[in-house]
């Protein structure tokens, strides 16, 4: 359907005219001209329906009338008094106009988000992910709308092409990115394993492990925060959770590490660093909403386009509420962040107490070893003098049996003989005392 028609009919006084329609889409409005048939030459005739029906001014007589109509659904596009038989022709034309305007201010819709988003692409100096999805739903919604023939074929090729521009300059941002990504992400990550390597080094030399394990925690905050390439941050990870594996050998031995059960402690600590990291997105999630509504109310208040200036409200206030949302969460995110580092400051807090109750037992478990091995030596030793002594016994029963010298001598080797077997008796009795158990 051409937006020009050229038709013959009678006007008020029932004179025969020619009826010319002109849709002026971007104000939704039809220019109505009637021109008497008798000034209408051939080769006027000729030219109105070949040129002007295809757009091209052709100039009129001086007798032509000109009225403006609004175009709507219901009333008819035709002026009170004009009539023509071809009234199939009038209504299938003020239905496919009314269509054509609403196109048109889609396409106009589409035009001005696009210019938006342009002026954002054309600001930045490096690759934004953000920028490149607003593209792409930018152009899902258009090819939706051309699939539904909600936009002419015109409207959504000037559209393609202005979009492709765009997706151009940011894959060239993009490949620049990812080059200076993969130079950056081997350094950081042979820093990143010089440094887990350093607690590795101290966990084999038996350092305290409780500060080893804050180090390493650390090291894992600033982890979501480092720039890797994907197998990078894998290998970085691997890295971590392997030290991580060593250090919980060392403290609790291998079951801790095998499969035994995860601490209170750990738990929580993993709880907690997952918070962290859904906390950090939904700030930057809100920063980004809040620099579009920065700009978008910029945008706002510099248009004097009404069509425009409705889409920037209505942007602001879905930007609006989207903030008001996810500020929500985030409240409730922080209010669990200060619940859980009450409870890990009171795990840690408990875990310091059984160090130093193991430590105490490790001790005292020494102490009494030593005890043990001081009082076996003392009853070997006296093992040993008792032996002694028995020897000597024998022999002073072989000289009892001997001939007596005299009475006198025989008087003082009996006193001698029986002060050591006294002295023998009672080595034994004390070496005979059972030794204490441990």
């Amino acid at each position: 359907m051409k937006n020009n028609l050229v038709l013959k009919g009678t006007n008020e006084k029932d004179e025969k005219v020619f009826i010319l329609l002109d849709l002026m889409a971007d104000e939704n409005k039809v220019m109505v001209y009637t021109i008497p048939e008798k000034d209408v030459t051939d080769e006027l005739e000729t030219r109105l329906m070949n040129e002007w029906r295809a757009g091209s001014s052709v100039e009129m007589p001086e007798s032509t009338t000109k009225i403006e109509r609004e175009l709507t659904v219901t009333d008819s596009i035709l002026p009170e008094g004009l009539k023509t038989d071809r009234t199939d022709l009038i209504n299938r034309a003020q239905t496919q106009w009314h269509f054509v305007v609403l196109s048109g201010k889609l396409n106009s819709m589409y035009q001005s988000e696009l210019v938006d988003i342009k002026e954002k692409v054309q600001q930045l100096e490096q690759f934004s992910q953000d920028s490149w999805d607003d593209l792409k739903g930018f152009w899902q919604k258009v090819q939706e709308q051309v699939r539904d023939k909600n936009l002419f074929a015109e409207h959504a090729n000037v559209l393609r092409e202005n979009t492709n521009v765009l997706f151009d300059r940011l894959k060239d941002l993009k490949t620049t990115l990812e080059e200076e990504v993969q130079r950056s992400s081997k350094n950081i990550l042979q820093e990143f394993h010089t440094a887990v390597g350093a607690i590795e080094d101290k966990i084999n030399e038996g350092g305290r492990l409780q500060n080893l394990f804050d180090d390493l925690k650390d090291l894992q905050s600033s982890f979501k925060d480092l720039r890797f390439t994907r197998d990078d941050r894998a290998e970085a990870w691997d890295k971590l959770d392997n030290a991580f594996k060593k250090l919980k050998e060392k403290k609790f031995g291998g079951s801790a590490v095998d499969g035994g059960e995860a601490s209170p402690l750990a738990r929580t600590q993993r709880r907690y660093d997952g918070l962290m990291e859904a906390i950090g997105k939904m700030e930057q999630s809100i920063s980004r909403d809040k620099s579009d509504l920065d700009f978008h109310s910029r945008k706002a208040n510099s248009t004097d386009r009404q069509l425009e200036a409705l889409v920037a409200q209505a942007k602001l206030a879905m930007i609006n509420e989207r903030i008001n949302s996810k500020q929500e969460k985030l409240n409730e995110m922080l209010k669990t962040k200060t619940e859980l580092e009450a409870r890990l400051e009171d795990f840690k807090n408990k875990e310091l107490v059984q160090l130093e109750h193991d430590k105490f037992g490790e001790a005292r478990k020494v102490a009494e070893e030593k005890i043990a091995q001081e009082i076996r030596s003392v009853a070997e030793q006296r093992t040993v003098d008792a032996s002694k002594l028995e020897k000597v016994s024998a022999e002073i029963n072989q000289a009892k049996s001997k001939p007596k010298v005299n009475g006198e001598e025989s008087k003082v080797k009996a006193e001698e003989t029986n002060a050591i077997q006294n002295a023998i008796e009672t080595s034994k009795a004390i070496a005979s005392i059972e030794t204490p158990e441990k």
